[in-house]
């Protein structure tokens, strides 16, 4: 199993990389749909609606350290414009986005410490890592990203 997932993830982070030459934004769309399936699996676990799996903690916390490490790099000066959902603020205060990343990484990186060989062993230790992982999404969102 592991061996498949490391096998799909360096499929698509080689299918990002070819893409992102060309355009940052449908590849901050995919990073986003990514963390968006893990945010997704996590809340449903946290409030009991699917069972905790160490498993599948593990994972969900994996995609959001992935994105953490990757999802900064693709806010190249001229990608403000276009189909995306960024706001302005990203380049107008690139300092304050910055900060929030490191945050966004540190926190997921944390996480993933918590998480060890086999995943959080239990739903208490699942909340405890992934709490302040998903805190960041929502504040990065209430000051990064356009409201539709």
């Amino acid at each position: 199993m592991r061996k498949l997932v490391l096998g799909v993830a360096a499929l698509c982070l080689s299918g990002m990389t070819a893409m992102a030459a060309d355009d940052p934004i449908a590849v901050r769309k995919h990073i986003m749909a990514s963390v968006g399936a893990a945010a997704g699996l996590s809340g449903s676990m946290m409030k009991g609606e699917v069972a905790y799996s160490p498993a599948a903690g593990k994972s969900a916390i994996a995609t959001m350290a992935a994105a953490a490490s990757s999802f900064g790099s693709f806010f190249p000066e001229g990608s403000d414009k276009g189909d995306t959902t960024a706001a302005p603020k990203i380049w107008e205060d690139a300092a304050g986005f910055q900060t929030a990343l490191d945050k966004f990484a540190a926190d997921a990186g944390a996480a993933v410490a918590a998480s060890g060989k086999d995943g959080p062993a239990d739903l208490e230790a699942f909340k405890a890592a992934m709490g302040p992982v998903m805190g960041n999404c929502k504040s990065c969102h209430e000051a990064y990203r356009v409201k539709k």
